[in-house]
């Protein structure tokens, strides 16, 4: 691993021994509150996101910090995609966290002028940690991976329609979800990405595309040999986060034949 990988495994394993896991399991009432729209903030939340923007300045200093609670508390915070970033989610899957439940995990990108550069996935549970750099391959714990399918016919998919509109929801539910096999979506980036690399999952389908949840998991997939981009084909920019649809998939055969499908509801 390169020095600046090196520090940031040690950054993320320190907030998670320091911050998150002793809060695991361990929250009162006042503890968690309700942003509105399926959203939950914690107490670990906010001081997760506030140690991790103190490390990856000493890390890069100078660079906009987006993170995600920064940006629920002032919009003009975005403004910091279109420049050099770090972007930040303190805790991905914190509705899992804050009912106790795997899986969730810290998701961390670097971008430049709305391209991902480089981004880290980690799981505090299972000490496992996903980083990936533009055009230098996918890695796991330092050791570089190559996307892999289920195998399975029909394919295993994660499709996410919670944010859908309920129309489109509907078209989704009865023209795609019956060429493949549905399994549960973790509702965790940080676990739903690295599913589609390890034979887990074999596609997904995500409506909202907010930065800190995709900025990462995207360049890892496709460093991986997956793909992951817009339905029309595009690729993803974080500072086209207000922009819906994104489909990912363990391989691009896989993705086309999604794709395809997805463009018959239009």
């Amino acid at each position: 691993m390169s020095q600046l990988d090196t520090a940031m495994r040690g950054l993320l394993q320190r907030v998670s021994q320091e911050v998150i896991l002793p809060r695991y399991r361990n929250l009162s009432a006042n503890e968690i509150a309700d942003k509105g729209k399926n959203e939950l903030v914690t107490i670990a939340d906010r001081e997760s996101e506030a140690m991790l923007a103190e490390g990856v300045e000493m890390l890069e200093p100078g660079l906009a910090i987006v993170g995600e609670e920064a940006c629920d508390a002032d919009a003009s915070v975005y403004d910091g995609l279109s420049k050099t970033c770090w972007i930040i989610d303190p805790i991905d899957g914190t509705g899992n966290f804050a009912s106790g439940n795997p899986p969730f995990g810290i998701l961390i990108a670097m971008a430049d002028g709305g391209v991902t550069q480089a981004g880290w996935i980690y799981d505090p549970l299972e000490d496992r940690f996903c980083h990936a750099r533009l055009g230098e391959g996918a890695y796991i714990d330092g050791e570089r991976i190559a996307a892999r399918t289920t195998g399975e016919t029909p394919p295993v998919a994660g499709i996410s329609t919670l944010f859908m509109q309920e129309g489109r929801r509907e078209k989704v539910q009865e023209h795609i979800a019956p060429h493949y096999s549905l399994v549960d979506i973790p509702r965790c980036a940080a676990e739903q990405y690295p599913r589609l690399a390890l034979g887990v999952n074999d596609v997904s389908l995500f409506e909202r595309t907010l930065p800190w949840d995709h900025a990462a998991g995207v360049l890892w997939l496709n460093e991986a040999g997956g793909r992951v981009a817009r339905p029309d084909g595009s690729d993803y920019r974080v500072d086209e986060w207000e922009r819906p649809g994104l489909i990912g998939a363990a391989s691009p055969a896989l993705w086309d034949e999604l794709a395809a499908r997805m463009e018959k509801l239009d």
